[in-house]
């Protein structure tokens, strides 16, 4: 992160986030989104709909809807097993109050947008790594 060994609760999420994550679009199969998270080693997808930010997609969404009987994951869009509601901040926003609304609302993940424009993720994952990093060294 290029930070100080403490955090300051007005640090902005765009320290913080991974920029220019990668997208997924909602009419894709669910394979598809699965093997572009193995791919990038990524567990969350920022879902697209007409170059919009349509919803997010989890290895745990999709994996509970390819788990289902009825379900061919490599017909199956991810559409089918996104979240509609994205959580999404802009990159001015402090990184103390995302992980707040994260910690409050179970969020797995924080969009961070410019207008319209994708620009940033934060993850629960992250958010981890954040404080194993900070940790202070006994």
């Amino acid at each position: 992160c290029g930070r100080d060994s403490h955090m300051d609760k007005t640090a902005p999420i765009a320290d913080f986030m991974t920029p220019m994550p990668h997208t997924v679009g909602s009419e894709q199969t669910i394979t598809f989104a699965q093997k572009m998270m193995q791919k990038y080693d990524i567990r969350h997808l920022p879902v697209l709909h007409g170059g919009e930010l349509y919803g997010v997609v989890s290895d745990r969404d999709l994996g509970m809807v390819a788990g289902l009987n009825e379900v061919n994951p490599d017909e199956t869009t991810v559409e089918e097993a996104m979240t509609q509601e994205a959580y999404t901040v802009s990159q001015e926003t402090p990184l103390f109050d995302v992980l707040q609304e994260m910690l409050e609302h179970k969020y797995g993940s924080a969009i961070v947008v410019e207008g319209a424009k994708i620009i940033g993720i934060l993850t629960t994952h992250d958010a981890l790594k954040l404080l194993v990093d900070n940790f202070p060294n006994v």
